[in-house]
């Protein structure tokens, strides 16, 4: 029988690591790599179920999940987030695709998401069905590193879907969620200059419309009600702090080195 680790990148989610390793009671290895800034009980709670438990000093969430691929013992991993939870049915379907032995099978499967933000399940808005490519096949999978966030799985090979999902429990209310966008759009910002992007008048108007749009109006968020309205405010907003970050970094970059910070 094919073999499959569960993973978990995580700092500091002592309020989420047991629920999420538990959901993860049924694969052949439970696999932890933990910032090495993490404060909290993790660790603890993380080695009461798994003595596959490893601090790895941060240098990007694309260079935890590669690490995390080197240290894995099986032909498959399914990397998990610490307030993510398999259910049974996506448990079993993933047994059920890494059993296929073929040439042309695929080396990994993009998973649907359902998320959960402030209580509710959202369905519209790019919320549902979130696919992630999270089922992988180790020795076929490596992460890009030069994107710091929203990390991609590089496959050597073709890819399927899933149809059960994860569920999400997501942003439990807006202070955390604008706590994690302000992370997320530095790394954004970041990965943008490195890229050669340099931030136009016109991003800082029509980008965020553009997102807004998108999300309220063309994934229909507005169907969600007052939480598709909110996100999507939010979520332009953010747009909005990333090309705003970006036109710092185009501020500090230094005259002798164009490629900035």
């Amino acid at each position: 029988m094919t073999r499959v680790t569960g993973a978990l990148i995580a700092r500091d989610e002592e309020r989420h690591v047991r629920a999420c390793l538990e959901s993860l009671a049924w694969a052949d290895e439970l696999l932890v790599v933990l910032d090495d800034r993490t404060r909290d009980a993790t660790e603890a709670i993380a080695r009461q179920l798994t003595d596959r438990v490893f601090l790895h000093v941060f240098r990007s969430f694309p260079a935890q999940r590669n690490f995390a691929l080197d240290q894995t013992r099986t032909d498959w991993v399914l990397f998990v987030d610490a307030d993510e939870r398999v259910t049974p049915e996506l448990a079993a379907e993933v047994r059920a695709v890494t059993a296929v032995e073929s040439a042309d099978a695929p080396v990994g499967y993009w998973v649907p998401r359902r998320n959960v933000i402030w209580g509710r399940w959202i369905q519209h808005g790019g919320w549902y069905p979130d696919h992630q490519l999270r089922l992988l096949r180790r020795d076929r999978t490596r992460y890009d590193e030069a994107r710091e966030v929203h990390e991609l799985a590089v496959l050597d090979g073709p890819a399927g879907y899933l149809r059960e999902p994860f569920v999400h429990h997501n942003y439990e209310s807006v202070g955390q969620f604008l706590a994690k966008q302000r992370v997320y759009s530095s790394l954004d910002a970041r990965t943008m200059w490195r890229r050669g992007i340099r931030p136009k008048p016109q991003n800082f108007v029509l980008q965020p419309l553009r997102e807004f749009k998108r999300r309220y109006v063309e994934h229909e968020g507005f169907r969600d009600g007052p939480h598709g309205l909110l996100l999507a405010t939010l979520l332009a907003y953010y747009n909005l702090a990333t090309y705003v970050k970006l036109a710092r970094l185009a501020r500090q970059a230094s005259p002798a080195d164009p490629r900035g910070i």
